[in-house]
Formats: C-alpha cells, structure tokens, sequence
C-alpha cells in the first residue's frame, strides 16, 4: 500500500519517487534510482503491462498502469515517456506538487514549456530536464576555456534505433547540442537557416542548422539519425583558447594561444631567414601548444538524477533547469520552421535526391508549427 499523502516534503531522506515510463530510457533510470541511497523507489509506470512488471519485478518496486494513483504520494518523479505526452504528465504531477525530472526536450512546444516553467515557479517546485551531455566530463573540462565564444561547430550522429521516433533528429539529437550551445553562448539569437531531410518519413532524419547570436557568435549544427558512424563532437573557438570535444571517448584537446599571439605581437611575415627556421619546429610548442585529456568513464545519467535529488534536498536550482530547457526547444522549434520554409515543391520522393522532401512528410510531428508553415506556402505560391 502507497503511503498517505505528506503536505510537505519528509524531513530527511529518503524521497520517495516514481518514473513515468518503463521503456529503454525509463527503465535506466529506475535502476538508478533504485541504487540510491536517498532515495525510495515507490513504483514505475506504463500503460504496457509487459514494460511495466518486468521492471518493477527486477527492482522490487509497484507497478502502475497510470500515473494517476501516484498523485500526492510522491515527492518527485522522472518522465520517460514519448515527448508528446509529457506536458499532460508534468501538469497533473507538479499540480499534485511534485518535483520532476523531464527526459529531453521538455515538451513539443514552447508554449506547454512555458506553461511547465510558470507552475513549477508558482509551486516552488524543481523542473528539471534531461540534458545529460551537462554532465559529461569532456565539456566540463572546456568550460572554463570557452568563454565567449566566436564559432562553435558540432556533429551528433548515430544510426537509426526505432526510438524516440515521435519527433526527428532536431529534438532526438540536436537539441543536445542546442543546450550546450545556448550554455556557452549566453546571448539572444538573431538568426536561424537550416535545412532538413526525412529518409525514412514521417520525421527530418538529417538536419543542418546555422545559429547566429547577437554576440557575434555563429554556431554550425549537423545531426543525423541515419549515420553508419556514431559521432558526438564539438569545436569551440574562444576569445582566448579552442576546443575540440569528444563526447563519446570523453577527450578534450585545448589549445591557448600564447601571450605575444593574443597581443598581436607575433607577426610571421617579419621574421628573420633563423626564426623562420626555428619556428618550423617550435611554433606549437612556444605559441600554440596543445593540451589533451581523456577522462574516466562516468555514469552522467546517475549524476544527472544525483543533482536532481539534491536539488531537492538543498532547495537549489538543478544544473539544468526548466527555463534551460524551454531556451534549447525555442530554439528547435525555429530550425524546425527554417527546414519547412526550405522544403522544395518535387515531383520525386525517392531518398537518394539531396533534397529536402515535401511537406507533409518532412515534420508532421504535434510540435510542427503548422500556421508558421501555411504562411510560408502562402507567400511561396503569391510569389
């Protein structure tokens, strides 16, 4: 039997928490979950009964077919499930006074975000999202090198895994890259271009976005789901220092530009025939040497809901807040309308033409801003 409902949180650990879908993701995180000390496990929930037992039989937890039993007797929850569904989610739980974990991107559209960043304020409640490459130890690294960025170019890649495929590229793998941008960046967008393509329909499956911010910095984002390498890369040219960061083997190479560089002292055309020489072999060394570090491997989805749990526990702001979250898919959704303003009218939909496909088959997703697509045809066939 659930415990009664508690009017406010207990005054020691553990917290009791519960996980909103028990697919791949979901089931991950109840794992973790269920390891924690701080932390009691009070049930998973699924509307497939199969997902649902397995799990709750393998971490000795309830079993629930919705999310409606929980309500009020929990202290928080992680959302897993489809996109499409966590905004309803969100609300009956953060209304029930729950704190949460959303699994990336926070919603379909900015508009429910809003509406999720509001309550949890109003509820003074955490709203955390799922932005785990925060966690990474390869960008932590880079930050403090990074500041005030000019360029960042990143590539998100992998083949294709029939999940999470109520949305495209841009929200499935994208938007990580959109966070850590936006983390970096800290200045308002200007402008979006980008392009998409969907391969396998229903969804982009390729997508190039160009971010310009009014800082000056200009971004490069290319992600595919239908890729026959995997690849989790950025580069960052900062004011003082460059970096180039692989995610996936959790390497960081710096390179910070000497002093006499940075001052613009070092001029190449005005060396002597003996520095010219020298510096054939000594110029990285003395002016732009190199620094690589390639770090343990981590468990970033278990420090992911270690800084949600304490959050809690200290009344603080998660690293990645709802807000957070919110920034990242408004700037999702305008790549998503900048492809649909790119989609060219083509007798052909066969795949192997580099050609974006037409609507309806390139993002009839439930956050395709459809009126901002109707006004683009519009003005397309007025022209």
């Amino acid at each position: 039997m659930l415990p009664s409902p508690l009017s406010a949180l207990p005054a020691s650990p553990p917290l009791r928490v519960a996980v909103i879908g028990a697919g791949r993701l979901g089931g991950f995180h109840a794992q973790k979950l269920a390891r924690m000390a701080n932390v009691e496990l009070v049930g998973v929930v699924d509307p497939l009964a199969v997902n649902r037992d397995r799990l709750a039989s393998e971490l000795h937890t309830a079993s629930f077919s919705s999310h409606g039993p929980l309500l009020g007797r929990i202290d928080a929850a992680v959302i897993a499930s489809p996109t499409v569904l966590h905004h309803q989610l969100a609300v009956d739980l953060l209304e029930a006074h729950t704190h949460l974990l959303v699994e990336k991107p926070i919603c379909t559209t900015v508009a429910e975000a809003d509406e999720l960043v509001e309550l949890a304020r109003r509820k003074q409640l955490v709203l955390q999202v799922g932005h785990v490459e925060r966690f990474n130890p390869a960008f932590a690294a880079a930050i403090p090198h990074a500041q005030n960025p000019k360029f960042i170019e990143a590539v998100r890649a992998s083949n294709f895994t029939f999940r999470s495929m109520d949305v495209g590229v841009v929200l499935d793998l994208m938007i990580h890259d959109i966070d850590l941008v936006l983390s970096l960046v800290r200045s308002p967008l200007r402008s979006v271009d980008a392009l998409g393509v969907s391969i396998l329909g229903g969804h982009e499956d390729v997508a190039h976005a160009r971010l310009e911010f009014q800082s000056g910095c200009v971004a490069n984002l290319s992600a595919s789901r239908v890729s026959y390498e995997p690849a989790r890369k950025m580069q960052i040219w900062a004011t003082r220092a460059y970096a180039n960061i692989d995610f996936g083997t959790r390497t960081t190479t710096l390179v910070r530009p000497s002093d006499a560089l940075l001052r613009g002292e070092f001029h190449a055309d005005r060396l002597a025939p003996k520095q010219v020489e020298h510096y054939k072999t000594h110029l990285a060394e003395e002016h732009l040497p190199r620094q690589q570090q390639t770090f343990d491997a981590v468990d970033a989805l278990a420090m992911e809901l270690q800084d949600f749990i304490d959050s809690i526990l200290s009344v603080r702001q998660p690293q990645v807040t709802g807000e957070a979250g919110r920034d990242a898919l408004a700037v999702a959704e305008k790549i998503l309308v900048s492809i649909a303003n790119r989609a060219w009218d083509h007798a052909s939909q066969t795949v192997m033409e580099p050609v974006a496909v037409p609507y309806p088959r390139i993002v009839p997703a439930p956050h395709f801003d459809v009126a901002a697509f109707e006004r683009i045809q519009s003005e397309r066939k007025a022209g």
